[in-house]
C-alpha cells in the first residue's frame, strides 16, 4: 500500500511540475497505451521475466495516468477504478464469495459469461464486451470462447474439420475464379486496379470474405484443441524473423544481393539455419 501510495504521489506531481505529463489527455494515452501492451505481450511471449517486471509497472503508470485525468475532470478517481473491479469480480465469482459452487474451471467460465449478460439490467448482449479495435485474431478467438460461454459450440470438437475444409474449398473456388477473370491489369497485383473488370472485382471481394471465414474457421479449430491462435502465429512470425535474417545476413557476408539469387538459392540458405535451430 506504501508503494502504492508512492505511485500515485509521483503521478500528482508529474500533472502538476511537468510540461510533457500537464499535456496528456485521455486521446494521447491511447495509442501509447496500446504500445505498452504489446510490449507486455512481447515480454511474456519470451518468457522475459526482467522484461515483464517493467513492463506490467509501465501499463500500471498508464491506469494510474488514465485515473488521475478523470479525477482532475470531476469523473472517477483510482479508488472509484478499484472499487469497480473488486465489486466486479465478487460478482462474476459467487462460487468463491458466496455458497454457490462450481465443478470445474469449464462451469467457472460458462457462469462468467452468463453473470456477464445480467450486468447493466439485462441489457448487455454477450458479445457486446469485445472491443472493435482488438485485432481480429484476438476478436475472432474472444467471440467463439465467449458463444462458447453460452453453450453456441460444437458438440464434439473434431467436427469443426468438416467447416475448415468446406470454408477452404469456397476460397479456392473463388481464387480460381479471380485467376480466370484477371485481365493484363491484374496479372502482377491480387487488388483490383482502376482497370480492373467488374468480374474481378466480383470475384475478389467474395475472395476476400471466403478468405475471412476460413481464417475464422481455423482460429475456431485452435481454439477448441486448446490453442491460442495469437500466440501460435506470433511464434510462426518470429520464427520466420529469425530464418529470413539468417538468410539475409549469410548473403551479405558472401557479398551477394538477394535480388540476384535465385529461389532454389535462397532456400538452401534458409534449410541451413533451420538445420541449425533457427
Amino acid at each position: 500500500m506504501e508503494r502504492f501510495g508512492r505511485l500515485l504521489d509521483i503521478m500528482d506531481r508529474l500533472r502538476a511540475e511537468c510540461p510533457w505529463n500537464a499535456a496528456q489527455t485521455i486521446d494521447t494515452l491511447r495509442p501509447m497505451t496500446l504500445e505498452e501492451t504489446y510490449e507486455l505481450s512481447d515480454a511474456v511471449l519470451k518468457k522475459a521475466d526482467k522484461e515483464i517486471e517493467k513492463e506490467l509497472g509501465d501499463l500500471l503508470l498508464h491506469i494510474v495516468f488514465y485515473s488521475k485525468i478523470a479525477q482532475e475532470e470531476g469523473k472517477y478517481d483510482i479508488g472509484d477504478v478499484l472499487d469497480r473491479v473488486c465489486e466486479k469480480m465478487v460478482f462474476r465469482h459467487p462460487h468463491v464469495f458466496s455458497d454457490k459452487k462450481a465443478a470445474d474451471a469449464t462451469e467457472v467460465s460458462e457462469n462468467w459469461e452468463m453473470l456477464k449478460t445480467k450486468e447493466k439490467g439485462g441489457n448487455r448482449r454477450v458479445l457486446s464486451g469485445i472491443p472493435d479495435s482488438l485485432p481480429p485474431i484476438l476478436k475472432a478467438f474472444s467471440m467463439q470462447d465467449k458463444a462458447r460461454g453460452v453453450g453456441f459450440d460444437w458438440e464434439e470438437k473434431s467436427q469443426v474439420w468438416d467447416k475448415v475444409r468446406e470454408e477452404m474449398g469456397e476460397l479456392q473456388v473463388e481464387l480460381d475464379a479471380m485467376d480466370a477473370a484477371a485481365g493484363s491489369a491484374d496479372k502482377s497485383v491480387g487488388a483490383p486496379s482502376a482497370d480492373s473488370s467488374e468480374e474481378f472485382k466480383a470475384a475478389y471481394s467474395r475472395a476476400v470474405e471466403e478468405l475471412g471465414d476460413f481464417m475464422f474457421a481455423t482460429v475456431n479449430a485452435a481454439r477448441l484443441y486448446g490453442l491460442n491462435p495469437d500466440t501460435a502465429l506470433s511464434l510462426a512470425c518470429e520464427k520466420f524473423r529469425r530464418r529470413f535474417t539468417y538468410l539475409e545476413e549469410h548473403t551479405i557476408r558472401q557479398g551477394r544481393d538477394l535480388h540476384d539469387m535465385t529461389l532454389a538459392e535462397m532456400d538452401a540458405i534458409w534449410d541451413e539455419g533451420k538445420a541449425k535451430g533457427l
